[in-house]
């Protein structure tokens, strides 16, 4: 295809070396695309279908009358003529230096506080497949809120990060953590250098070593941390990190405090890669132009606004060329890729030992807390000595180590039943049902196949409140995203599939869905509705055509 758009245009042009080259440049080109193809084993499906114009025009619209409308009720409420909630300068202090910037609290006095009520919704029970809401009113347009009493009785849960179905009070987890409680008590009151370095500790750091299939990892407190405090331990001045553009915040946070020099490349682009890769390597540092001392390529497993799955493959051999090292953010995926749970290195059926520092989290998949580093021996020990995590942070508690023991060992069929393997192939049959019908039904769905996230495209302002709301009364929580933890045209709702989800709860949810999406006229798929995944297919190839 790239040939062919190459002579139509330089049809009639009399310059044939330049003819040739390009000729020549397409070749490369396919061969480029043939060699990516033969990395994977399978066939790798994505989409994201382009936001339709007159969607997009709307929305763009719809922000600048929210703005417009801001402004004048900031103008309002200036002169006294409604009253402002939010934190504001006192007058006697005028004349400081200002604490609260007023034009960054605009987003939230104006657009936010519109929609508050969809977010940060007390629940009352595990919230396992489904869940127990507090009901609450608000008597001042979101800007406080009163509990009623009453309380909104099994809400099927289509949010929470509960993949396997390990949030639950009751079964083998549930009551090897109660006795584990009973033993060690709940908090440990210490740092692992000092008296928190429990014999459980370290029966966990094994067991995920294993699991993973590398020579040592471990544990730490919390998942966001693990991120954000590791990475400076990794990298310094002089180091470069190449982050993909819609990492995690806390790989953000974690690059920016390491003082590295960061430079972004584009979602999941390999050719975007590449080039900044090629470019440190032939000019080094700024100024000095000397060899930087590490490359470290930061990228996420499953990214949790797209739905999108990491392209691994191509990853790992664009690290192995140039010789850099690579850092793997597991968080979504591990527990929830793979044939035997063990995140997007086994769903590729990748050697371990090709990802330099494997990063996951205990949050998720095994309904705990904490995250974990695995890798090479050396590096285990280097860390336990220069991350701040270990030195200044308390250790994990005692009950979460066993909950993610014996959740981590059913998934491994350590325990001696298969419940482990069936919660695998039910979040997959889920998860592959669940996009199946979404897609048929015309909604804009974002994201890889086999990912269990599932962002649904809503764009406008308007729509992101009256989605979360008109799910809720038909008995659905859901989690709606906007601007600014997306971008300004691409609000949606994100669905998270689980292992616990029966198929009448997953049909429930569908129906409710597509009755909101009449309701809301969010059916903005211009594919055919039925019959069209073969035309998917070639989405891999295409993806890589710019």
């Amino acid at each position: 295809r790239n040939m062919r758009q190459t002579l139509v245009h330089f049809r009639g042009r009399s310059d044939k070396w330049s003819f040739a080259l390009l000729i020549i440049s397409g070749i490369c080109n396919l061969i480029h695309h043939a060699s990516c193809t033969s990395l994977y084993k399978k066939p790798f499906v994505e989409s994201f279908e382009e936001t339709p114009l007159l969607v997009a025009v709307l929305t763009y619209m719809g922000y600048g009358i929210l703005t417009i409308f801001g402004y004048l009720r900031d103008f309002l409420r200036d002169w006294k003529f409604e009253k402002c909630h939010l934190a504001r300068e006192r007058e006697e202090q005028k004349d400081f230096v200002p604490l609260y910037q007023d034009f960054e609290n605009f987003y939230t006095r104006n657009l936010y506080m519109r929609i508050r009520d969809n977010w940060n919704r007390p629940i009352c029970s595990v919230p396992g497949a489904k869940m127990d809401l507090l009901e609450r009113v608000t008597p001042d347009y979101n800007w406080t809120f009163e509990h009623t009493g009453n309380v909104l009785k099994d809400v099927i849960n289509m949010g929470s990060y509960n993949y396997l179905g390990f949030a639950e009070n009751t079964g083998t987890c549930a009551d090897a953590a109660s006795e584990c409680t009973v033993k060690y008590g709940v908090g440990v009151s210490s740092t692992r250098q000092e008296i928190g370095n429990l014999d459980k500790h370290e029966e966990l750091e094994i067991l995920v070593a294993r699991f993973l299939g590398v020579e040592s990892s471990m544990a730490f407190g919390m998942g966001f941390a693990t991120n954000s405090m590791n990475i400076p331990a990794l990298t310094g001045k002089g180091c470069l990190i190449l982050s993909d553009e819609l990492n995690h915040a806390s790989l953000v946070l974690g690059a920016r405090l390491s003082g590295s020099t960061i430079r972004v490349f584009k979602h999941n682009n390999m050719q975007s890669l590449e080039k900044l890769l090629r470019d440190a390597i032939v000019h080094g540092q700024p100024r000095t132009h000397r060899p930087w001392k590490k490359i470290l390529i930061l990228v996420e497993g499953i990214y949790s606004m797209e739905g999108s799955i990491v392209r691994l493959p191509e990853v790992i051999a664009l690290k192995k060329k140039y010789k850099a090292y690579l850092y793997l953010d597991e968080a979504h995926s591990i527990g929830a890729l793979g044939p035997r749970g063990r995140g997007v290195v086994d769903y590729f059926g990748l050697d371990p030992s090709d990802v330099d520092i494997m990063m996951g989290t205990f949050t998720k998949s095994f309904g705990a807390a904490g995250g974990y580093i695995g890798g090479k021996k050396e590096l285990i020990d280097y860390l336990r000595l220069h991350s701040h995590s270990t030195v200044y942070a308390t250790s994990m508690s005692p009950p979460i180590i066993q909950q993610i023991i014996t959740s981590m060992k059913c998934i491994m069929g350590e325990d001696g039943s298969t419940l482990g393997q069936e919660r695998l192939c039910q979040l997959s049959e889920n998860t592959t049902y669940f996009r199946r019908r979404l897609h048929e039904m015309g909604f804009i769905i974002y994201g890889n196949n086999d990912s269990p996230v599932v962002p649904l495209m809503l764009y406008m302002p308007a729509k992101i409140g009256a989605f979360g709301r008109e799910m809720l009364k038909r008995n659905i929580g859901t989690v709606v995203v906007g601007f600014p933890a997306t971008p300004i045209i691409e609000s949606r709702a994100r669905f998270c599939v689980s292992a616990a989800h029966t198929r009448e709860m997953l049909d429930k949810a569908l129906n409710a869905i597509s009755e909101v999406g009449d309701l809301l006229q969010l059916k903005y798929s211009r594919k055919n509705r039925h019959g069209n995944e073969g035309s998917d297919s070639f989405s891999f190839l295409e993806s890589h055509q710019d």
